[in-house]
Protein backbone atom coordinates (compact mmCIF):
# COMPACT_ATOMS: atom_id res chain seq x y z
CA UNK A 1 0.00 0.00 0.00
CA UNK A 2 1.46 3.35 -0.99
CA UNK A 3 -0.49 5.57 1.75
CA UNK A 4 -0.84 5.55 5.62
CA UNK A 5 -4.08 4.63 6.98
CA UNK A 6 -5.56 7.19 8.61
CA UNK A 7 -6.35 6.65 12.39
CA UNK A 8 -10.28 8.14 12.52
CA UNK A 9 -12.65 8.65 9.60
CA UNK A 10 -11.83 11.23 7.38
CA UNK A 11 -14.33 14.24 7.58
CA UNK A 12 -16.71 15.35 5.05
CA UNK A 13 -20.07 13.57 4.43
CA UNK A 14 -19.57 10.09 4.29
CA UNK A 15 -19.90 9.16 0.43
CA UNK A 16 -22.52 6.26 0.47
CA UNK A 17 -22.93 3.93 -2.51
CA UNK A 18 -23.86 1.09 -1.59
CA UNK A 19 -27.00 -0.16 -3.15
CA UNK A 20 -29.11 0.24 -0.55
CA UNK A 21 -30.19 2.23 1.53
CA UNK A 22 -29.36 5.19 -0.77
CA UNK A 23 -28.82 8.76 0.17
CA UNK A 24 -31.91 10.58 0.68
CA UNK A 25 -32.57 14.06 -0.31
CA UNK A 26 -32.43 16.57 2.29
CA UNK A 27 -36.10 17.93 1.45
CA UNK A 28 -37.78 14.34 1.84
CA UNK A 29 -36.03 14.10 5.24
CA UNK A 30 -36.77 17.59 5.74
CA UNK A 31 -40.87 16.26 4.95
CA UNK A 32 -40.64 14.22 7.70
CA UNK A 33 -39.51 16.52 10.05
CA UNK A 34 -42.85 17.63 11.33
CA UNK A 35 -44.86 17.47 14.55
CA UNK A 36 -47.19 13.92 14.89
CA UNK A 37 -50.25 14.43 12.68
CA UNK A 38 -53.80 11.96 13.82
CA UNK A 39 -53.79 9.65 11.20
CA UNK A 40 -57.80 9.72 11.15
CA UNK A 41 -56.91 14.01 10.20
CA UNK A 42 -58.71 14.52 6.70
CA UNK A 43 -55.20 16.39 5.75
CA UNK A 44 -53.29 13.15 6.60
CA UNK A 45 -55.81 10.94 4.37
CA UNK A 46 -55.30 13.22 1.52
CA UNK A 47 -51.35 12.69 2.36
CA UNK A 48 -51.65 8.82 2.47
CA UNK A 49 -53.95 8.95 -0.50
CA UNK A 50 -51.81 11.17 -2.63
CA UNK A 51 -48.66 9.59 -2.02
CA UNK A 52 -50.28 5.56 -3.09
CA UNK A 53 -51.69 7.50 -6.13
CA UNK A 54 -48.25 8.43 -6.81
CA UNK A 55 -46.68 5.15 -6.01
CA UNK A 56 -49.64 3.30 -8.34
CA UNK A 57 -48.11 5.78 -10.94
CA UNK A 58 -44.32 4.28 -10.41
CA UNK A 59 -45.13 1.29 -10.56
CA UNK A 60 -47.59 1.67 -13.73
CA UNK A 61 -50.84 0.41 -12.03
CA UNK A 62 -54.20 1.24 -11.75
CA UNK A 63 -54.79 -1.83 -9.25
CA UNK A 64 -54.59 -2.02 -5.65
CA UNK A 65 -51.60 -1.35 -4.07
CA UNK A 66 -50.46 -2.07 -0.11
CA UNK A 67 -48.30 -0.33 2.42
CA UNK A 68 -46.76 -2.24 5.47
CA UNK A 69 -44.62 -0.79 8.78
CA UNK A 70 -42.00 -3.22 7.47
CA UNK A 71 -38.50 -3.70 5.33
CA UNK A 72 -38.57 -5.63 1.84
CA UNK A 73 -38.81 -8.73 3.61
CA UNK A 74 -42.35 -8.29 4.93
CA UNK A 75 -43.68 -7.36 1.67
CA UNK A 76 -41.83 -10.78 0.59
CA UNK A 77 -44.44 -12.55 3.09
CA UNK A 78 -47.48 -11.11 2.61
CA UNK A 79 -47.06 -11.61 -0.51
CA UNK A 80 -46.67 -15.19 -0.45
CA UNK A 81 -48.82 -16.14 2.56
CA UNK A 82 -51.97 -14.21 0.83
CA UNK A 83 -51.40 -15.89 -2.94
CA UNK A 84 -50.59 -19.29 -1.62
CA UNK A 85 -52.01 -22.19 0.36
CA UNK A 86 -49.62 -25.04 1.97
CA UNK A 87 -48.24 -27.14 0.29
CA UNK A 88 -48.89 -25.28 -2.88
CA UNK A 89 -45.72 -25.20 -5.65
CA UNK A 90 -44.17 -21.89 -6.03
CA UNK A 91 -41.77 -22.03 -9.08
CA UNK A 92 -38.46 -19.54 -8.41
CA UNK A 93 -36.34 -18.49 -11.09
CA UNK A 94 -33.23 -18.26 -9.87
CA UNK A 95 -30.88 -14.97 -9.76
CA UNK A 96 -28.71 -14.71 -7.23
CA UNK A 97 -28.30 -14.15 -2.98
CA UNK A 98 -31.85 -12.74 -3.01
CA UNK A 99 -34.07 -15.04 -4.91
CA UNK A 100 -32.36 -18.01 -2.79
CA UNK A 101 -33.64 -15.50 0.28
CA UNK A 102 -37.11 -15.84 -1.22
CA UNK A 103 -37.01 -19.53 -1.86
CA UNK A 104 -36.19 -19.63 1.81
CA UNK A 105 -38.84 -18.39 3.12
CA UNK A 106 -40.98 -19.46 1.28
CA UNK A 107 -40.15 -23.37 2.31
CA UNK A 108 -40.34 -22.39 5.81
CA UNK A 109 -43.54 -21.32 5.46
CA UNK A 110 -44.53 -24.48 3.97
CA UNK A 111 -44.73 -24.06 0.33
CA UNK A 112 -42.91 -26.34 -2.17
CA UNK A 113 -39.90 -24.63 -3.64
CA UNK A 114 -39.17 -25.75 -7.40
CA UNK A 115 -36.11 -23.38 -8.55
CA UNK A 116 -35.53 -23.17 -12.14
CA UNK A 117 -31.31 -22.69 -11.94
CA UNK A 118 -29.41 -20.23 -13.74
CA UNK A 119 -25.98 -18.82 -13.99
CA UNK A 120 -25.66 -15.66 -11.88
CA UNK A 121 -23.67 -13.97 -14.41
CA UNK A 122 -26.82 -14.18 -17.05
CA UNK A 123 -29.87 -15.13 -15.44
CA UNK A 124 -32.60 -17.52 -16.21
CA UNK A 125 -33.12 -18.07 -20.15
CA UNK A 126 -36.61 -17.66 -21.07
CA UNK A 127 -37.00 -20.67 -23.25
CA UNK A 128 -36.02 -23.26 -20.40
CA UNK A 129 -39.54 -21.25 -18.16
CA UNK A 130 -41.41 -21.76 -21.22
CA UNK A 131 -40.47 -25.56 -21.61
CA UNK A 132 -41.15 -26.13 -17.75
CA UNK A 133 -43.94 -24.66 -17.57
CA UNK A 134 -45.57 -25.99 -20.83
CA UNK A 135 -44.21 -29.18 -19.28
CA UNK A 136 -47.03 -28.74 -16.38
CA UNK A 137 -49.83 -30.09 -17.84
CA UNK A 138 -51.72 -30.46 -13.99
CA UNK A 139 -50.46 -26.85 -13.53
CA UNK A 140 -49.43 -27.91 -10.33
CA UNK A 141 -47.15 -24.69 -10.44
CA UNK A 142 -49.41 -21.95 -8.60
CA UNK A 143 -46.60 -19.07 -8.41
CA UNK A 144 -43.79 -18.07 -10.08
CA UNK A 145 -41.53 -15.88 -8.25
CA UNK A 146 -38.84 -13.75 -9.94
CA UNK A 147 -36.31 -10.98 -9.04
CA UNK A 148 -36.69 -8.19 -11.48
CA UNK A 149 -33.14 -6.94 -10.57
CA UNK A 150 -31.38 -8.92 -8.57
CA UNK A 151 -29.29 -6.71 -5.55
CA UNK A 152 -26.50 -9.09 -5.31
CA UNK A 153 -25.52 -9.58 -8.86
CA UNK A 154 -26.41 -6.52 -10.78
CA UNK A 155 -28.24 -9.06 -13.49
CA UNK A 156 -31.97 -7.58 -14.51
CA UNK A 157 -34.74 -9.93 -15.76
CA UNK A 158 -37.00 -8.83 -18.33
CA UNK A 159 -40.59 -9.26 -16.64
CA UNK A 160 -42.66 -8.78 -19.37
CA UNK A 161 -40.85 -11.71 -21.52
CA UNK A 162 -41.22 -13.57 -18.37
CA UNK A 163 -45.48 -13.11 -18.84
CA UNK A 164 -45.08 -13.64 -22.88
CA UNK A 165 -43.08 -17.11 -21.62
CA UNK A 166 -46.18 -18.15 -19.69
CA UNK A 167 -48.39 -17.02 -22.05
CA UNK A 168 -47.28 -19.35 -24.82
CA UNK A 169 -47.38 -22.06 -22.14
CA UNK A 170 -51.05 -21.33 -21.96
CA UNK A 171 -49.90 -21.18 -17.58
CA UNK A 172 -52.43 -20.04 -15.16
CA UNK A 173 -49.82 -19.43 -12.41
CA UNK A 174 -49.20 -16.09 -10.55
CA UNK A 175 -46.36 -13.86 -11.33
CA UNK A 176 -44.68 -12.38 -8.30
CA UNK A 177 -42.02 -9.47 -9.25
CA UNK A 178 -39.87 -8.61 -6.43
CA UNK A 179 -38.55 -4.46 -7.71
CA UNK A 180 -36.85 -3.47 -4.28
CA UNK A 181 -33.59 -2.38 -6.21
CA UNK A 182 -35.18 -1.75 -9.76
CA UNK A 183 -38.70 0.18 -8.99
CA UNK A 184 -37.94 4.02 -9.62
CA UNK A 185 -34.72 3.03 -11.30
CA UNK A 186 -35.66 1.88 -14.25
CA UNK A 187 -39.18 0.79 -16.40
CA UNK A 188 -41.56 -1.59 -14.56
CA UNK A 189 -44.95 -1.84 -15.76
CA UNK A 190 -47.11 -3.84 -13.67
CA UNK A 191 -50.20 -4.22 -15.79
CA UNK A 192 -48.59 -3.91 -19.32
CA UNK A 193 -46.59 -6.95 -17.99
CA UNK A 194 -49.43 -8.64 -16.71
CA UNK A 195 -47.51 -9.06 -13.18
CA UNK A 196 -49.72 -10.01 -10.35
CA UNK A 197 -48.16 -9.49 -7.08
CA UNK A 198 -45.41 -6.46 -7.55
CA UNK A 199 -42.84 -6.44 -3.96
CA UNK A 200 -41.73 -3.02 -2.95
CA UNK A 201 -39.52 -1.21 -0.44
CA UNK A 202 -39.05 2.91 0.48
CA UNK A 203 -35.33 2.26 0.49
CA UNK A 204 -33.64 2.41 -2.80
CA UNK A 205 -35.20 4.36 -5.84
CA UNK A 206 -37.66 5.76 -3.97
CA UNK A 207 -35.00 8.20 -2.06
CA UNK A 208 -37.01 6.94 1.22
CA UNK A 209 -35.61 5.65 4.93
CA UNK A 210 -35.78 2.04 5.63
CA UNK A 211 -39.14 0.53 7.27
CA UNK A 212 -41.93 0.92 4.35
CA UNK A 213 -42.61 -1.67 1.91
CA UNK A 214 -45.48 -2.68 -0.44
CA UNK A 215 -47.52 -4.53 -2.67
CA UNK A 216 -49.11 -4.24 -5.98
CA UNK A 217 -52.13 -6.36 -6.39
CA UNK A 218 -53.77 -7.29 -9.58
CA UNK A 219 -57.58 -7.99 -9.20
CA UNK A 220 -56.28 -12.30 -9.93
CA UNK A 221 -54.24 -12.25 -7.32
CA UNK A 222 -56.93 -10.07 -4.74
CA UNK A 223 -59.58 -13.21 -5.95
CA UNK A 224 -57.41 -15.78 -5.08
CA UNK A 225 -56.76 -14.24 -1.33
CA UNK A 226 -59.87 -14.77 -0.14
CA UNK A 227 -59.05 -19.00 -0.89
CA UNK A 228 -56.02 -19.02 0.39
CA UNK A 229 -55.20 -21.31 3.78
CA UNK A 230 -52.30 -19.88 4.94
CA UNK A 231 -52.61 -18.61 8.52
CA UNK A 232 -52.07 -14.64 8.32
CA UNK A 233 -52.52 -11.43 10.40
CA UNK A 234 -50.38 -8.73 9.98
CA UNK A 235 -49.96 -9.45 6.52
CA UNK A 236 -54.11 -10.34 5.66
CA UNK A 237 -55.55 -8.10 2.62
CA UNK A 238 -58.78 -8.17 3.26
CA UNK A 239 -58.58 -6.53 6.62
CA UNK A 240 -56.32 -3.62 5.47
CA UNK A 241 -58.79 -3.00 2.34
CA UNK A 242 -61.55 -2.47 4.95
CA UNK A 243 -61.02 1.07 4.73
CA UNK A 244 -60.02 3.90 1.80
CA UNK A 245 -57.20 4.72 2.04
CA UNK A 246 -55.59 1.52 3.82
CA UNK A 247 -56.07 0.61 7.26
CA UNK A 248 -53.10 -0.40 9.45
CA UNK A 249 -52.87 -3.22 11.50
CA UNK A 250 -52.15 -0.93 14.84
CA UNK A 251 -50.78 2.73 14.14
CA UNK A 252 -50.54 4.06 10.73
CA UNK A 253 -46.45 5.05 10.15
CA UNK A 254 -47.65 8.93 9.75
CA UNK A 255 -44.25 9.65 9.21
CA UNK A 256 -43.04 7.68 6.57
CA UNK A 257 -46.06 8.69 4.64
CA UNK A 258 -45.13 12.16 4.84
CA UNK A 259 -41.54 11.19 3.74
CA UNK A 260 -43.06 9.38 0.82
CA UNK A 261 -45.79 12.06 -0.33
CA UNK A 262 -42.22 14.22 -0.96
CA UNK A 263 -40.52 11.22 -2.52
CA UNK A 264 -43.00 11.24 -4.91
CA UNK A 265 -42.86 14.72 -6.01
CA UNK A 266 -39.30 14.68 -6.31
CA UNK A 267 -40.02 11.80 -8.78
CA UNK A 268 -43.17 14.04 -10.68
CA UNK A 269 -40.75 17.08 -10.84
CA UNK A 270 -37.96 15.36 -12.73
CA UNK A 271 -40.45 13.23 -14.46
CA UNK A 272 -40.45 9.34 -14.32
CA UNK A 273 -39.11 8.59 -17.87
CA UNK A 274 -36.37 11.09 -17.05
CA UNK A 275 -35.45 9.48 -14.11
CA UNK A 276 -34.53 6.32 -15.94
CA UNK A 277 -32.39 8.04 -18.83
CA UNK A 278 -30.56 9.76 -15.56
CA UNK A 279 -30.38 6.42 -14.48
CA UNK A 280 -28.55 4.76 -17.68
CA UNK A 281 -27.01 7.13 -18.51
CA UNK A 282 -25.10 7.14 -14.86
CA UNK A 283 -25.02 2.77 -15.12
CA UNK A 284 -23.42 3.39 -18.62
CA UNK A 285 -20.90 5.42 -17.08
CA UNK A 286 -19.84 3.29 -14.43
CA UNK A 287 -19.76 0.14 -16.65
CA UNK A 288 -17.37 2.29 -18.73
CA UNK A 289 -14.86 3.05 -15.86
CA UNK A 290 -15.20 -0.59 -14.78
CA UNK A 291 -14.35 -2.09 -17.93
CA UNK A 292 -11.36 0.44 -18.09
CA UNK A 293 -10.35 -0.83 -15.28
CA UNK A 294 -10.14 -4.66 -16.22
CA UNK A 295 -8.88 -4.05 -19.43
CA UNK A 296 -11.81 -5.37 -21.10
CA UNK A 297 -11.28 -8.67 -19.22
CA UNK A 298 -13.64 -11.57 -20.22
CA UNK A 299 -12.99 -13.68 -16.96
CA UNK A 300 -14.43 -17.37 -18.55
CA UNK A 301 -16.55 -18.40 -15.48
CA UNK A 302 -19.78 -19.60 -13.76
CA UNK A 303 -21.37 -18.55 -10.85
CA UNK A 304 -24.05 -20.47 -8.88
CA UNK A 305 -25.52 -20.80 -5.10
CA UNK A 306 -22.28 -23.31 -5.29
CA UNK A 307 -19.67 -20.75 -5.89
CA UNK A 308 -17.81 -19.61 -8.41
CA UNK A 309 -16.71 -22.02 -11.20
CA UNK A 310 -13.39 -20.54 -12.60
CA UNK A 311 -10.34 -18.40 -12.25
CA UNK A 312 -10.81 -14.38 -12.13
CA UNK A 313 -7.80 -12.86 -13.88
CA UNK A 314 -8.82 -9.23 -13.51
CA UNK A 315 -11.43 -7.02 -12.79
CA UNK A 316 -14.54 -7.21 -14.77
CA UNK A 317 -18.39 -6.34 -13.89
CA UNK A 318 -20.11 -9.66 -12.89
CA UNK A 319 -22.86 -9.74 -14.82
CA UNK A 320 -22.09 -10.90 -18.55
CA UNK A 321 -25.38 -10.78 -20.49
CA UNK A 322 -24.96 -6.86 -21.83
CA UNK A 323 -29.32 -7.07 -22.34
CA UNK A 324 -29.74 -7.62 -18.62
CA UNK A 325 -27.58 -4.61 -17.22
CA UNK A 326 -28.88 -3.38 -14.22
CA UNK A 327 -28.99 0.30 -14.12
CA UNK A 328 -28.97 0.81 -10.25
CA UNK A 329 -26.05 -1.48 -9.32
CA UNK A 330 -23.27 -2.53 -10.99
CA UNK A 331 -21.46 -6.06 -8.76
CA UNK A 332 -17.50 -5.88 -10.08
CA UNK A 333 -15.36 -9.32 -9.64
CA UNK A 334 -11.98 -8.69 -8.40
CA UNK A 335 -9.17 -10.95 -9.39
CA UNK A 336 -7.52 -13.91 -7.87
CA UNK A 337 -6.03 -13.57 -4.63
CA UNK A 338 -7.71 -10.30 -3.67
CA UNK A 339 -10.07 -9.45 -0.94
CA UNK A 340 -13.13 -7.71 -1.93
CA UNK A 341 -13.55 -6.75 1.47
CA UNK A 342 -10.54 -5.86 3.04
CA UNK A 343 -10.55 -3.04 -0.05
CA UNK A 344 -14.15 -1.66 1.04
CA UNK A 345 -12.43 -1.62 4.21
CA UNK A 346 -9.98 0.41 2.89
CA UNK A 347 -11.94 2.30 0.78
CA UNK A 348 -14.35 3.66 3.78
CA UNK A 349 -11.77 3.90 6.69
CA UNK A 350 -9.55 5.94 4.51
CA UNK A 351 -11.57 7.79 2.08
CA UNK A 352 -14.74 7.68 3.54
CA UNK A 353 -16.69 5.64 0.84
CA UNK A 354 -18.83 3.34 1.61
CA UNK A 355 -19.32 0.60 -0.99
CA UNK A 356 -21.29 -2.86 -0.68
CA UNK A 357 -20.28 -6.39 -0.47
CA UNK A 358 -20.65 -9.85 -1.92
CA UNK A 359 -23.45 -11.87 -0.72
CA UNK A 360 -23.61 -15.71 -0.24
CA UNK A 361 -20.63 -16.97 -2.31
CA UNK A 362 -19.38 -14.03 -4.14
CA UNK A 363 -18.58 -12.81 -0.33
CA UNK A 364 -14.76 -11.59 -0.44
CA UNK A 365 -14.79 -11.85 -3.93
CA UNK A 366 -16.72 -9.24 -4.96
CA UNK A 367 -17.68 -5.20 -4.37
CA UNK A 368 -20.52 -3.87 -5.89
CA UNK A 369 -21.52 0.53 -6.51
CA UNK A 370 -24.66 1.73 -6.08
CA UNK A 371 -25.94 4.19 -8.44
CA UNK A 372 -29.37 4.36 -7.53
CA UNK A 373 -31.83 7.26 -6.07
CA UNK A 374 -30.44 11.06 -5.35
CA UNK A 375 -27.54 10.58 -7.86
CA UNK A 376 -25.32 12.72 -10.31
CA UNK A 377 -22.37 13.49 -12.12
CA UNK A 378 -20.57 15.07 -9.48
CA UNK A 379 -21.58 12.41 -7.31
CA UNK A 380 -20.81 9.26 -9.38
CA UNK A 381 -17.74 10.27 -11.03
CA UNK A 382 -16.39 11.29 -7.32
CA UNK A 383 -17.65 7.88 -5.88
CA UNK A 384 -15.52 6.43 -9.62
CA UNK A 385 -12.27 8.62 -8.27
CA UNK A 386 -12.30 6.71 -5.09
CA UNK A 387 -12.65 3.57 -5.86
CA UNK A 388 -9.53 3.88 -8.33
CA UNK A 389 -7.58 5.41 -5.55
CA UNK A 390 -8.54 2.74 -3.16
CA UNK A 391 -7.83 0.06 -6.23
CA UNK A 392 -4.25 1.25 -5.98
CA UNK A 393 -3.76 1.23 -2.55
CA UNK A 394 -4.94 -2.01 -2.08
CA UNK A 395 -2.72 -3.64 -4.49
CA UNK A 396 -5.56 -4.87 -6.54
CA UNK A 397 -4.10 -5.20 -10.51
CA UNK A 398 -6.33 -2.30 -12.74
CA UNK A 399 -5.60 -0.10 -15.31
CA UNK A 400 -5.78 3.34 -14.43
CA UNK A 401 -7.96 5.96 -16.21
CA UNK A 402 -11.46 4.56 -15.37
CA UNK A 403 -12.83 7.92 -14.55
CA UNK A 404 -11.90 9.82 -17.96
CA UNK A 405 -13.54 6.99 -19.61
CA UNK A 406 -16.61 7.46 -17.68
CA UNK A 407 -16.46 11.43 -18.58
CA UNK A 408 -16.36 10.12 -22.12
CA UNK A 409 -19.19 7.89 -21.67
CA UNK A 410 -21.84 11.04 -19.68
CA UNK A 411 -20.09 13.26 -22.74
CA UNK A 412 -20.80 10.64 -25.38
CA UNK A 413 -24.58 9.95 -23.86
Amino acid sequence: MTAKTNAARPRGRQFFFNPGPTNIPDRILGAMNRATMDFFDPTFLEIQTRATEGVKRVLKTKQTVLFYSANGHGAWEAALVNCFAPGDTILMLESGHFSGNWSEMAQSLGYKVETLHADWRRGVALADVEKRLAADKAHDIKGILVVHNETATGVATPIGDVRKAMDRAKHPALLLADTISSLGSFDFRMDDWGVDVVVGGSQKGLMMVTGMSFTGISDKALARSEKTATPKSYWGWKAMQAMKPQRFPGTTPVHLFFGLDEAVRVIDEEGLENVFVRHRRLASAARAAIAHWGGGAKNDLKISSKGIDGKIGALELLCADPARVSDSVSAILVPDGHDANAFRKLALDRYNLSLGGGLGPLMGRVFRIGHLGDLNEPMLLGALATVEMALADAGIPHKSGGVTAAIASLRGA
